[in-house]
Parts: C-alpha cells; structure tokens; sequence
C-alpha cells in the first residue's frame, strides 16, 4: 500500500518560513519525480516544485527564489522549504509521487494547510 504523509504546515506571519516533509512508503521512491501542488481557496491547483529522479527541479515562476525542493532517498522522503512567505502562498500543499514509464504511478497524499496570515 503506498502511502504518502505530508507534515509541517502551519499558521505563519507573512516573511516566515515553513519547512513541509512527505514521507513515501510503498513505492521506489527513486524511481518516481516527487512534486508539491497547491491549492488556494477559489484557484485551480498548480505544481510547486518538482524534483526529479533525475536529480532535476523545477519550479513555478511564484516561489523561485523563495522555496526550495529536496529529496532524501535515503529516508525516503521529500522537502519543501519555504522561504520569505507571502499572503498569496496561503492553501493546501499536497505532496505527489509520479512515474510515466512503466511500471507507473501516481499518487498523492492527504495534504497540509498552510496559512499565510498577520
């Protein structure tokens, strides 16, 4: 059964920092790109940051410069260090494993909050 956990979220002040964690259990984990979406009240949900297997990332245009995407294969898990927080930062992260080539996969884990407020 995979299962992916995503803690770390929080209530922070604009300018904060918050650092999200996804442990992944069931799959590979190297074999699979790990990837933060969000989602805010009333807005479509839209990639973060990805990280590859391929020891790539990528980020949305929004938080460059400000997050930060890492991944320990070693513990199987993902990172997301968010930097110098913005009210509009403020939704739900979700914590995404991806493989397109076989044997695939896509999962997602249960999400956290993170609220951006002063």
């Amino acid at each position: 059964q995979v299962q992916l956990v995503e803690s770390g979220g929080g209530l922070v002040q604009p300018g904060g920092s918050l650092r999200l964690s996804c442990a992944a259990s069931g799959i590979i984990f190297t074999m699979y790109t790990m990837g933060w979406h969000r989602r805010a009240p009333g807005k479509q949900s839209e990639l973060v940051a990805a990280f590859t297997s391929g020891g790539i990332t990528n980020y949305v245009d929004s938080v460059k410069g400000r997050f930060t995407i890492s991944r320990d294969n070693d513990k199987n898990t993902v990172y997301l260090q968010m930097n110098s927080l913005k009210f509009e930062d403020t939704a739900v992260y979700y914590c995404n494993a991806d493989r397109r080539s076989p044997p695939r996969g896509n999962y997602w884990g249960q999400g956290t909050q993170v609220t951006v407020s002063s």
